[in-house]
């Protein structure tokens, strides 16, 4: 299911944003970009890595263990679907598909409970229910 995904961001969440922003531009060097409100009042980070994988920061509790968390990117939507597969195949979903910055995001554990996530745009069908009425809606405007 995973197996031609790419890995598009890895997850960190973090107390002090503006300590993060400080580490992450000032002693590794990347790019950081302030991003704006998370949707629950904190502003949140990006930085952009060579390999294409995005690094981003949200202020919430953290203990190890509990982040980072690898996020896969899915181009295509069909999250629902995904989740729903995942849960059929046994795995424990952790958070069903919810709203995240700019699309959605939904996360599942391992055999071992590391969490892993995924995420898509908010561009993309949810699922074939979601594609269907969109292809239907599109049918009907040519």
């Amino acid at each position: 299911m995973f197996g031609k995904t790419r890995i598009g961001t890895i997850c960190y969440y973090v107390k002090d944003t503006v300590r993060t922003e400080t580490f992450y531009r000032e002693v590794l060097g990347l790019e950081v970009m302030n991003m704006g409100d998370d949707g629950s009042g904190n502003d949140w980070l990006m930085a952009n890595t060579a390999g294409g994988v995005d690094l981003i920061f949200f202020k919430q509790d953290s203990r190890p263990g509990n982040t980072p968390i690898v996020v896969f990117d899915i181009a295509d939507g069909g999250i629902d679907d995904i989740v729903t597969a995942l849960a059929e195949k046994g795995a424990t979903i952790v958070t069903p598909v919810s709203e995240a910055p700019g699309g959605f995001s939904a996360e599942f554990a391992d055999p071992d409970g590391h969490v892993l996530s995924m995420y898509q745009t908010e561009d993309k069908p949810r699922g074939r229910d979601s594609l269907i009425r969109a292809l239907a809606a599109g049918a009907g405007h040519e």
